[in-house]
């Protein structure tokens, strides 16, 4: 029984057409599957912007499909800082997006799939989007044990996270985005995913943590052109639509107007971190230089991703009240950020007296603070 019905989804897996662009913009009527040929999370995040501000859904449903290059989305209403470990981010060339809709963070690589689903605020139905997505895992696979649950997640086994679930509802459209954990890195996922930073207090929406599994750990036969196609078809099923998936180029101005600058604007540090709730910082650390230890305590209060308050408590023998004053003052107004702190740092460097212990411990206080951020 299992192998027939694998046979016969294969079939039917194999009508469905990919193509280029395909105009879908002077489609009037019906359902639209689209498929992002980028990697590019900035890319993607604009394109499911661009579909939300320019088509019109009244008489049309739209599927987005689409997967990313590593990279952690964090929810509108996010802290970056509480969320994730930025500093092993940079250093592996992560990328961080913020997203328009809210919900909590993810971690995306190659081996995760996203689906976005675009209709009316009156026609939004999560609920049924991920049945639809449960059901057409268990036609390619019936003998998967998924099912969705209140929280509206998708859950393995009925114990491991393999999707999640974030919305955004405008005044007359809507769509709903989750994602689809199939062979997702989960060292790496675990790794950005818990914050390093101390003594950050944040009224901004927390993620809540899950048990994840991969799809591919339950059944390694699996790939991500399969589920994309068994959920395209399903879609189609259940749209009464052509098993059809368009191919877009998230870059293509003739297909997209405007699109390149809702990227560019998903890029910014302004969107990025700049929209991060208030927050505050309130730690001690220890500074050792050469046989001397110091505990030096800091306090930062974080608005719009820049530093609006910064007290530096340590002893004025170990680094002369002026320069500590005039490092704090230059922090006020600063933004929030490592390579903000390492060019004010410079700066002032030039002007502190040619003491060469004194710049060890000035070089040895900017370090910490770095780390802060």
């Amino acid at each position: 029984m299992v192998l027939q019905s694998s046979l016969k989804n294969c079939l039917q897996l194999s009508c469905i057409l990919r193509t280029p662009k395909a105009g879908f913009r002077s489609t009037t009527s019906g359902g639209l599957i689209i498929q992002s040929l980028s990697n590019d999370v900035y890319q993607n995040l604009a394109v499911e912007d661009w579909i939300h501000d320019h088509m019109n859904l009244e008489n049309r449903q739209v599927l987005f499909l689409w997967r990313n290059s590593p990279a952690v989305v964090i929810g509108r209403h996010q802290n970056p800082w509480q969320e994730c470990n930025i500093r092993l981010m940079r250093q592996k060339n992560i990328k961080l997006a913020r997203r328009r809709s809210g919900g909590g963070t993810v971690y995306h690589d190659l081996g995760n799939i996203n689906l976005t689903f675009f209709t009316t605020r009156k026609k939004y139905e999560r609920m049924e989007n991920l049945k639809l997505v449960v059901k057409a895992l268990k036609a390619l696979r019936p003998q998967l044990d998924v099912h969705v649950t209140d929280r509206y997640d998708i859950l393995l086994n009925r114990q491991y996270k393999i999707s999640g679930t974030a919305a955004k509802l405008g005044g007359t459209t809507a769509y709903h985005h989750c994602t689809l954990l199939c062979n997702v890195d989960k060292f790496v996922l675990s790794s950005v995913l818990k914050s390093p930073y101390t003594g950050l207090k944040s009224n901004a929406t927390p993620s809540v943590p899950a048990s994840v599994k991969n799809l591919f750990e339950e059944d390694p036969s699996l790939t991500c052109e399969m589920l994309l196609d068994a959920i395209a078809e399903e879609y189609a099923t259940q749209h009464q639509i052509d098993h059809h998936i368009t191919l877009i180029n998230p870059a293509d101005e003739t297909v997209l107007p405007g699109i390149n600058n809702k990227r560019k604007e998903l890029q910014t540090w302004e969107w990025v971190y700049g929209k991060t709730p208030k927050f505050s910082v309130s730690t001690c650390f220890k500074m050792v230089c050469k046989d001397s230890a110091l505990d030096v305590k800091v306090d930062m209060d974080v608005k719009h991703g820049r530093i609006e308050v910064c007290n530096i408590d340590l002893p004025e023998q170990w680094l002369p009240s002026a320069l500590c004053s005039e490092l704090v003052k230059s922090f006020t107004g600063s933004k929030f950020c490592p390579d903000e702190t390492t060019a004010l740092a410079t700066t002032l460097l030039r002007v502190c007296p040619q003491d060469d212990e004194l710049h060890s411990r000035w070089n040895l206080l900017c370090e910490h603070m770095r780390m802060l951020m």
